[in-house]
């Protein structure tokens, strides 16, 4: 569904449903309005929109089904089971009641392998967001496998095609290293350089490759005179794995390094895991002399996923839903609450099974 079509329908449910969807999702739900929550519950649907509707879907199921079992329940003469002391996970006692039939293997397994050969076309978001990186700096926030690398690579051409040096930065070493080999292989040895705490070749590239913390240091360098990579002809920063801006202990190193980055330089953020990627666009806005374009995709390219397979070799759905119904873990498939009970009765000491 589209996001005007989830907002409706997130607007016709009480608060309360709201409240349950938004557990685990949002930071002190229960001091929100509901059109704040509302808002709160869009933005994040963006990470995983495929396991966020699913998730409200099953809510608004078991809401329309109370009125049918409640009646029921009143005429019984005895009161329901509690549950006991060391009841197993996978008791349904629970679990609301399912009117759909939980999905298949087949249909589990279906379009899962390597596609066919086909020509590279770019998605419209890395288009739009290679065109605003002419007018101001840009963070894509996009599930992992969207084609970030992509945007990175592709602005880094222009810039190089310019006469504009490229510094593309990571937070590990290991990461920096798997990206210099990849761009030596896009762009050729002699236009790549890497500079990390371990090594240091080609310093004078075109493009350098460094974690954010050699940056920052460059940086700190270049303020008071000493520095022997040139930053004036600097034209692209990219800094990949963004998030890291949230980190308690390296967080000051990425709003240090933005910071003092050169003005005539364009800032590419990458991230699949911003949580707030509009407050950062409104800061980055806010101490930089040209604006902060955000790119934001939800749909992922490459879909999640969630099997059970079981110590003899059976496979099964871990959920109902073929996709991951985040933040209801409760709603496993039959076949894998039934895996799940086998493989207690076969590991769990005698005295402790029932």
């Amino acid at each position: 569904m589209t996001t005007d079509e989830l907002e409706r329908l997130l607007a016709q449910q009480p608060l309360g449903v709201l409240h349950r969807l938004a557990r685990g999702r949002v930071h002190r739900h229960f001091r929100a309005g509901k059109r704040r929550l509302i808002e709160l519950l869009l933005r994040h649907s963006a990470e995983n929109r495929a396991g966020f509707e699913s998730d409200l879907l099953a809510l608004i199921s078991e809401r329309e089904a109370r009125p049918a079992i409640q009646p029921v329940r009143h005429q019984r003469s005895e009161r329901p089971k509690t549950s006991q002391p060391g009841h197993r996970l996978h008791s349904a006692q629970h679990e609301p009641d399912h009117h759909e039939p939980a999905a298949s293997l087949a249909a589990w397994l279906e379009g899962i392998g390597v596609p066919l050969p086909q020509p590279f076309v770019p998605d419209p978001w890395q288009e739009d967001a290679l065109a605003k990186l002419q007018s101001g700096d840009v963070i894509v926030s996009v599930p992992t496998g969207s084609g970030k690398t992509y945007v990175a690579v592709e602005a880094a051409r222009r810039a190089m095609d310019e006469n504009r040096t490229v510094i593309y930065t990571s937070p590990l070493k290991a990461l920096s290293n798997t990206k210099y080999t990849e761009f030596c292989r896009i762009f050729g040895a002699d236009r790549v350089g890497i500079l990390t705490g371990d090594r240091r070749d080609n310093g004078q590239a075109p493009l350098l490759i460094m974690t954010t913390e050699i940056l920052r240091n460059l940086l700190y360098d270049a303020a008071g005179g000493e520095i022997d990579v040139r930053l004036d002809t600097l034209g692209l920063v990219i800094l990949d794995e963004s998030q890291y801006l949230a980190d308690p202990e390296r967080g000051v190193v990425w709003e240090e390094t933005i910071i003092f980055c050169p003005t005539q330089a364009r800032l590419l953020l990458l991230s699949a895991s911003i949580g707030n990627p509009h407050d950062i666009a409104d800061w980055l806005t806010s101490i930089r002399s040209t604006p902060c374009h955000l790119i934001k995709h939800s749909k992922r390219t490459v879909p999640l996923r969630a099997g059970y397979l079981h110590p003899d070799g059976k496979l099964t759905p871990l959920f109902r839903t073929i996709g991951i119904p985040y933040g209801h873990p409760v709603h496993l498939h039959p076949e894998a609450k039934r895996l799940f009970a086998r493989y207690e009765d076969e590991t769990m000491p005698s005295g402790r099974r029932r």
